[in-house]
Parts: C-alpha cells; structure tokens; sequence
C-alpha cells in the first residue's frame, strides 16, 4: 500500500498532492462553469452559467472520488441578449423543455503528466453522452473565518453535435456562422461542506 504524508490541509498520496477526504460544495461567487465557441470562423465567444452548483467528494483513495455539477440552461450568458436569447431557445439548449445541463463523473484516473482524468457523463437536453474532464487540483487553503477551500480547474472539448445542437447557418464565403467543437472551461472553488459561513 502506497504511503500517504498528511499536513493540515493536503496530503501526498503516491507523490501527488491531493485534498484531504471529505465533501466540498461548490462556492458559486468564486467559480466559473464557461464554454467557448468559434464565431463567423474567425473568432472565439466565451459563454457562461450563471447559475449552477456542485458537489466534489474527496475519497481516501483519489481514484475513488466523484463530482457532480448542474447549471441550469436558462442562466447562459454571452454578454449579447440576442445570442443568449437564441441559445436559450430550441435551437440549441431549448430551456424551457430541458431546464438543467448535468455532469456525473463515473471514473477518477491519474494521468502520467500529474493531471486526473475525471470520466463522467455529460446530459445535455435530452442527450447523455460519455466525456473526460482534464482536472488540474490548483490547492487547498483556510479563509480567516474557518473555512477549508480547495481548488480545481478542468476542461475538455466536445462536438456540440453529438448532444442535438446542430443548428448552424453556412457563409457566403465558406464554413459556417457556428462552429461545431466547444471547448468547455471550469475554474472552481470548493467550500467543504462543514465549514462556517462563507465570506
């Protein structure tokens, strides 16, 4: 059995620092649920949840650990009311009809390079579909008021396709107004769960 070193907020488990076991949810007002997206062919648009939560299980074993993260569909925000507003319909996330987009991770697999792969299955309107997050664990701290924080970013791309959203709209000069590959970015903060009052 691997040798596990602890301090008070991280521990080493088989070289690699990791947060000690417990539950953390996630802080909403220090994390960002964010996808980007070609426009015109030419440019990058940067999206965002602004409602969502989660949940991040920290096991004894890391590989045993688990996440879970919903944003609700109607909380997208571009930064232009017509686009969101087109996201928000049946074209792409249909919100009214599928309220929530949701990832459930099923695997925890330490990568080679000191990353985790994180397996989880992503459901989009009505669509379900296998994907693998690369998980970075940025640190764990403690607030003045008592709360243990930890840290992690993660993203992946994805063909917005396989989940339905095929509506796109093709250019005089070639390609397409949308483009199909998203990248999807998540930098969140995590509270555990039997911490005092967030600040």
């Amino acid at each position: 059995m691997a040798r596990t070193e602890t301090s008070e907020l991280v521990r080493i488990h088989e070289g690699r620092e990791v947060p000690h076991p417990g539950t953390y949810e996630l802080d909403r007002s220090h994390s960002a649920v964010e996808f980007v997206a070609r426009h015109l062919m030419i440019s990058k648009v940067r999206g965002r949840f602004a409602d969502f939560d989660g949940r991040i299980e920290i096991a004894q074993v890391p590989e045993d650990s688990s996440v879970e993260v919903t944003a609700r569909a109607a909380s997208v925000d571009t930064g232009d009311s017509a686009r969101y507003d087109h996201l928000r319909s049946p074209d792409f996330f249909d919100a009214e009809s599928y309220p929530t987009i949701t990832f459930r991770s099923t695997r925890v697999e330490a990568h080679k390079s000191g990353r985790w792969d994180v397996h989880g299955d992503l459901t989009v309107r009505d669509v379900t579909r296998p994907v693998i997050l690369a998980v970075d664990f940025d640190g764990a701290t403690r607030t003045p008021w008592g709360q243990d924080r930890v840290g992690f970013s993660a993203a992946t791309e994805l063909d917005r396709e396989d989940w339905g959203l095929t509506w796109n709209q093709a250019l005089e000069t070639g390609g397409v107004l949308v483009g199909k590959k998203v990248r999807i970015e998540l930098n969140v903060e995590g509270v555990r769960s039997d911490a005092g009052e967030a600040s």
